[in-house]
């Protein structure tokens, strides 16, 4: 499968420096990374991606562009760079793990008919671990959550949309619908609702990548913008689907996800209960 992840920046040089050091112990040589620069003015940035490329061993694209397009815009014009490749959007204020990216492709190439795939994270509203639709610290022991939730077998359950800090597209979609709604949604928030929704209706699924783990610090992609969740575009998504928020309320009440949570709970236990071997000679 060709897939980019395209890492959109404005300004958190100290979060974008955490999270492409992430990419650099996580990826391998066969991938492909996007790092869309909407003209932050923080002159401590491009000095962060310029380290980056030059570390990478796989293949980075850096664009920067010379005016700010806003989240939305950068995005879509980063979908358009990419082509034909599917995509991974991938927050400025994340960190990966190992294999992060190669089970989100197995779960892509399990089912054409996904449209897009978000994984476990410590801040991501109905797909949060450990606790549901609430924001936690990033774990101490982040490797060893995600090695553990790496050792259980995957189910992919149906998600009512996917969660924007980490998220899988399938190429065929973007064709299919069309990007991300600027006109709508302007600089940001409810954009990527809006896309799931709408693949939803034309039979694409969204899934959670139930064995895979990236970390979320939350705030730092749109937090210097000044732009908060809710507000209007939030009236926006629900003038266009009037049902949605009694969708995602009907999901959040009966908790589909939970059994899984616990099932990488009680995993993540036993993984740290095995003590560490010891070396023959000391």
């Amino acid at each position: 499968m060709s897939l980019t992840v395209i890492v959109p920046v404005y300004n958190a040089a100290a979060d974008l420096a955490v999270c492409l050091s992430s990419l650099l112990r996580t990826l391998d040589a066969s991938t492909q990374v996007l790092i869309a620069d909407d003209a932050s003015p923080d002159p401590r940035v491009a000095p962060v991606i310029k380290r980056f490329s030059r570390q990478a061993e796989f293949a980075v694209s850096i664009h920067w562009r010379s005016e700010n397009l806003g989240f939305v815009g950068n995005v879509n014009r980063a979908f358009k760079d990419s082509a034909p490749t599917d995509v991974v959007i991938l927050n400025a204020d994340t960190i990966t793990t190992p294999h992060w990216l190669d089970r989100i492709a197995a779960c892509a190439a399990s089912d054409a008919s996904i449209a897009t795939i978000t994984p476990w994270s410590n801040n991501a509203e109905i797909c949060s671990y450990p606790h549901f639709c609430a924001s936690g610290d990033i774990p101490d022991d982040l490797d060893e959550l995600a090695a553990a939730a790496g050792e259980l077998v995957p189910s992919y359950p149906e998600l009512p949309t996917g969660v924007g800090f980490c998220m899988f597209i399938r190429r065929a979609v973007l064709n299919t619908i069309g990007d991300f709604d600027h006109a709508t949604f302007g600089r940001g928030y409810g954009e990527e609702n809006d896309f799931c929704r709408r693949a939803a209706a034309h039979g694409w699924r969204n899934v959670l990548c139930d064995n895979a783990f990236v970390a979320h610090r939350g705030g730092a992609s749109f937090g210097p913008t000044g732009l908060k969740p809710g507000g209007e575009n939030l009236l926006r998504l629900c003038a266009r689907y009037p049902d949605y928020n009694a969708c995602v309320a009907g999901f959040i009440m009966r908790d589909p996800l939970a059994e899984l949570r616990q099932r990488l709970t009680e995993r993540h236990r036993a993984h740290l209960a095995v003590p560490m071997q010891r070396p023959l000679f000391e």
